[in-house]
């Protein structure tokens, strides 16, 4: 597609998108009361990124992933990666969402145009974004205000610690629109909650709540969503206040500790990705999604 749009997962032009039951427009899927960290209207672009002392928050204002959004996204996780300055990162977003991935209505302007082409975004900015979170020096909290599903899942996962509000809800997503996942999920998933569970959540797709992902060990903390903010302040503080070097050998030794590593996953993700949306079942649920209606899978090319 245009260095524009890509499959990180479902959602239109400001409407976030799980699985089960779509949201409607301005409407996070899956429901659930969300925290409080950032609110919406506060920022003008897509990505706010502000700084107090030595921890950098980067907060996502648009639920759903274009290619505005992915690229200040990715701009500024590297801004906060190259900062000597900074010591710890928060990943936040606002409202009732955390965020839902690629932008599904960019997506399928990407399709009729490009074809294949289309997911060239995730070698350009998914892949990226995921290696530079996955491998930064500095230790990244992900706060999950609200919904997480598809590659905002696979966003979550590659931050190193992970808070979640009491109401928000989760989906992998990608098998719902006849796709494989990408941004790191299909081992970032496996390797948070083993492989049993992962086959099913990314086979069935089905909701979860932020309770289950507690009890899965997908998340380490669940709070009142009133609380969010406050707690993950506390903790990204602690954390910029610690041994920073530390937790950067840590992060690469927990890293390297899987066979399979970064790169790896990424291009074979990619690489399978693209040949899934080359397929009929792909396009027909991008379709059925805009459509409002369940899609129909063939399995035919």
């Amino acid at each position: 597609m245009d260095d524009d749009q890509g499959p990180g997962q479902p959602g239109q032009p400001g409407q976030p998108a799980g699985l089960g039951q779509l949201g409607q427009p301005g409407q996070a899927a899956g429901l659930g009361q969300p925290g409080q960290l950032g609110q919406p209207g506060q920022a003008a672009g897509p990505v706010r990124y502000e700084v107090d002392g030595a921890v950098a928050t980067i907060t996502m204002t648009t639920a759903a992933l274009g290619l505005a959004a992915k690229r200040e996204l990715l701009a500024c996780v590297r801004q906060a990666a190259g900062d000597d300055g900074i010591r710890a990162v928060v990943l936040t977003g606002t409202g009732r969402a955390f965020n839902v991935g690629q932008d599904l209505g960019e997506h399928a302007v990407a399709l009729r145009e490009r074809g294949a082409d289309a997911f060239d975004t995730i070698g350009e900015h998914y892949g990226p974004l995921i290696t530079e979170l996955a491998t930064m020096p500095n230790p990244v909290l992900a706060a999950i205000n609200g919904t997480c599903a598809g590659a905002g899942l696979g966003i979550a996962l590659a931050c190193d610690l992970r808070i979640a509000a009491a109401g928000a809800r989760f989906t992998t997503a990608f098998t719902g629109i006849g796709l494989t996942p990408d941004s790191g999920l299909s081992a970032s998933l496996s390797r948070a909650v083993g492989t049993a569970r992962a086959s099913e959540l990314i086979m069935l797709a089905e909701p979860f709540t932020a309770e289950d992902a507690l009890t899965w060990g997908l998340v380490g903390r669940v709070v009142p969503g009133s609380e969010l903010a406050e707690v993950a302040g506390e903790l990204a503080a602690r954390l910029a206040a610690g041994p920073t070097r530390a937790y950067a050998t840590a992060k690469r030794a927990i890293r390297q500790a899987w066979a399979a590593g970064w790169p790896e996953v990424l291009a074979a993700e990619a690489r399978d990705q693209a040949a899934l949306g080359a397929t009929a079942d792909h396009r027909g649920a991008v379709d059925a999604f805009l459509a409002k209606r369940r899609p129909e899978f063939t399995g035919r090319d």
